[in-house]
């Protein structure tokens, strides 16, 4: 029990998010969560009123990282809008992205947890936005960027295609080069990713 209670809340909430992003929610269990930290149930009251306060914590904590502290360190890197880009995807894919799928899994089902995912969502798309302003100026062009940037962030590790001898890093990294106009064939290829989608909407 003492040991428990010496427990900080934030184990308990990095062990919930752990057990989320590889279980989902019902993965997240008072018990369980006690067992992997080597400590006694006891504590975990120590600090949450119930298995309810610490999901909301922990969906608190998701989406103070997924924002506000994501792009805090993004910005402090420095660089150009195209490597701030670049930054933000690496940054998301590490730590965050198991999370984020977990997340939007379970907001099929919570509409709750829809509604957060809504504003994390939001607020990521708006600091996209504004540096692809630094970049490009149609607005039309910028929010199509926004939407392939972002769907092959999360899109790609839902897909099972080969690539043709390439690997997926591979064609990520020219996918990314065609979305920021970087890179080969940036004035014809690129322009063209983005046309052929706005025409098919």
């Amino acid at each position: 029990m003492a040991a428990g209670i010496r427990t900080p809340p934030s184990a308990w909430i990095d062990a919930g998010l752990r057990a989320l992003s590889t279980g989902g929610p019902d993965a997240v269990r008072v018990e369980a969560l006690a067992k992997t930290l080597g400590v006694t149930k006891g504590g975990f009251y120590g600090h949450f009123a119930d298995r309810g306060a610490l999901i909301e914590e922990m969906l608190a904590t998701w989406e103070r990282m997924s924002t506000g502290e994501l792009f805090e360190s993004v910005e402090r890197g420095g660089g150009d809008a195209r490597a701030k880009i670049r930054r933000a995807g690496m940054l998301a894919g590490d730590r965050l992205l198991p999370i984020d799928l977990a997340i939007r899994d379970w907001s099929r089902r919570d509409p709750a947890v829809a509604e957060r995912l809504r504003r994390v969502d939001n607020q990521r798309m708006d600091y996209l936005r504004s540096l692809m302003r630094e970049i490009f100026t149609d607005e039309d062009e910028i929010e199509a960027r926004c939407l392939l940037a972002f769907s092959l962030l999360v899109g790609k590790h839902f897909m099972a295609a080969d690539h043709g001898g390439r690997s997926r890093d591979e064609v990520t990294e020219l996918a990314g080069k065609l979305l920021l106009g970087g890179g080969q064939a940036e004035s014809s290829s690129s322009s063209g990713v983005v046309g052929t989608c706005l025409r098919a909407t």
